[in-house]
């Protein structure tokens, strides 16, 4: 066994705590707010954020708690070539990602959009809080996620069955995950680019690095639009 996993006593069980947090508290967060019409942009972001955020918190807690820490157990390590394979991952996957979104679209017209795009399509707010929505979700979100997903999830496949079946499993959970099943087809090809930079990397910064490149474009149409910039829709 990897001598930097001598120490790690978590596994699958992990996940599924981190996953029930994150649901938990996302629900809990939309039934504290969701009834307020309009919802204020501060609500929405809230909404967004925190959960995640929660979700990775936890998700470093019980590496340090049970394991190794981020550092050795989730691959969180800064490095130029993961930065390198990151960008690489992420810019080159957006030709095969941006026509599929515009194909997806043609196909199923107004499901296309996400749940984060649909949400913040119906809120305004001024531009100190569009650039917010910019930074959560281009930056904050991808962090969080990758965390939790090709960190925590993948260290567990990882150390059962290697890490071309953590690159799989992974990119389907994370599909299914964001609970848009219109968008599942969509969601695996654009999981595709990112879990390559993680699998090629051995690294988590490269699929942070690769997801945050991905999520550039759709975080600034969000937060154009917030800022009513662009129309909603």
């Amino acid at each position: 066994m990897d001598a930097a996993r001598l120490g790690q006593r978590w596994g699958f069980g992990a996940f599924l705590v981190v996953e029930a947090v994150y649901l938990l508290s996302a629900a809990g967060l939309v039934l504290a707010f969701g009834g307020q019409e309009p919802l204020p942009v501060s609500f929405v972001i809230a909404i967004v954020a925190v959960p995640t955020l929660l979700a990775a918190a936890l998700a470093v807690l019980l590496t340090r708690l049970r394991g190794n820490g981020p550092r050795r157990d989730l691959k969180l390590q800064w490095s130029w070539r993961a930065v390198g394979l990151g960008l690489a991952f992420g810019f080159g996957g957006l030709f095969v990602t941006l026509p599929a979104s515009l194909l997806w679209v043609s196909v199923v017209g107004d499901d296309a959009n996400s749940a984060a795009g649909a949400v913040f399509g119906e809120v305004r707010g001024t531009w100190a809080w569009a650039l917010a929505v910019f930074v959560v979700v281009a930056v904050v979100a991808p962090f969080c996620e990758e965390i939790v997903y090709r960190g925590l999830l993948w260290g567990a496949v990882d150390r059962r069955w290697g890490p071309w079946p953590a690159m799989v499993v992974t990119t389907i959970v994370l599909a299914v995950a964001h609970l848009e099943w219109t968008r599942i087809p969509l969601l695996l090809v654009v999981a595709i680019p990112i879990g390559l930079a993680r699998l090629f990397a051995a690294n988590l910064t490269a699929s942070i690095v690769a997801h945050q490149v991905t999520n550039l474009l759709p975080a600034a149409v969000m937060a154009l639009t917030v800022a009513g910039a662009l129309p909603a829709g």
